[in-house]
């Protein structure tokens, strides 16, 4: 549907350029914005929640997550941050693609090693090489990929719970600096001018082409195409920039209605601030 919707050719994988490559990539990543603004917009629990409090205590479990020396304390965050997805509408699958997948290659690639490298107990001797997995290599092992799956597991849900102007007017109700916001909140606006301006580039490249191209000129296009998308994006963000001071933008996050902060929010909070809390009081 994307690549028939924006002229990329569907003719395979194969047969794709690297540059149809890169811009069904950006289509694809503003389809997922927009997929997460109408998930922020759906009835569930978090997406009810005041917006700095979800911050608040999104970020405290974060940080019980990465204080936690226990791997059952960091497998019951992790359950907790799957609960508070699902009570959100916000499915397993999900998750799994857009988060778990990725998170466990990424670290595991990172921490393999580790199984080996870290003495202790033998618990498996590899045949033919002969190298012994020990028992605290595995546990440093898991301690990575578990805070890492589950740290990733409660940013994302701030993400799909909350529309992003309502995380910067959160942000900045908690005090980040308005630099900091304004830094945020641009870098999302031009994206999506980047995505729009390759998109068009994309378009007026294939209404030009009648015959395939070699591989050295196919190669030669998408440099010159990588450098003039970069010059049309500088130019075209100054002047929406230009354009957003024009009409009084002066790095603060206006909307038109103001938070309101319930009861179950502030329990909501209270048991989230408890958690690292405990963490690090309770533990040696």
């Amino acid at each position: 549907m994307a690549d028939q919707r924006y002229g990329i050719c569907g003719c395979g994988r194969g047969r794709r350029g690297a540059l149809d490559s890169l811009v069904l990539g950006l289509v694809n990543a503003e389809a997922y914005a927009l997929d997460a603004e109408a998930t922020a917009t759906r009835p569930g629990f978090l997406q009810s929640v005041d917006p700095r409090i979800k911050v608040l205590a999104l970020v405290a479990l974060i940080v019980a997550t990465t204080a936690t020396r226990s791997l059952v304390v960091l497998a019951a965050l992790f359950v907790a941050a799957v609960a508070l997805a699902l009570i959100s509408r916000i499915g397993p699958g999900r998750l799994a693609r857009q988060v778990w997948v990725g998170v466990l290659i990424f670290s595991g690639i990172i921490v393999l090693p580790a199984i080996f490298l870290v003495p202790g107990t033998p618990i498996v001797h590899l045949p033919v090489v002969g190298w012994a997995i020990t028992l605290q290599g595995l546990r440093s092992a898991a301690f990575v990929v578990g805070r890492a799956e589950t740290a990733a597991t409660l940013a994302l849900l701030i993400v799909l719970t909350t529309p992003w102007p309502h995380v910067l007017k959160a942000l900045a109700s908690l005090g980040v600096p308005a630099a900091a916001v304004a830094v945020l909140g641009m870098t999302y606006r031009y994206v999506f001018v980047l995505i729009e301006a390759a998109r068009h580039m994309m378009e007026a490249r294939r209404s030009r082409i009648v015959a395939p191209l070699d591989g050295r000129e196919r190669r030669r296009m998408l440099m010159t195409a990588i450098g003039m998308l970069l010059a049309k994006t500088f130019a075209l963000g100054s002047d929406v920039h230009a354009a957003m001071i024009a009409r009084g933008y002066r790095g603060e996050v206006r909307l038109l209605h103001d938070f309101h902060t319930r009861p179950p929010d502030w329990v909501f909070l209270a048991i989230a601030l408890a958690v690292p809390a405990l963490i690090l009081g309770l533990q040696p």
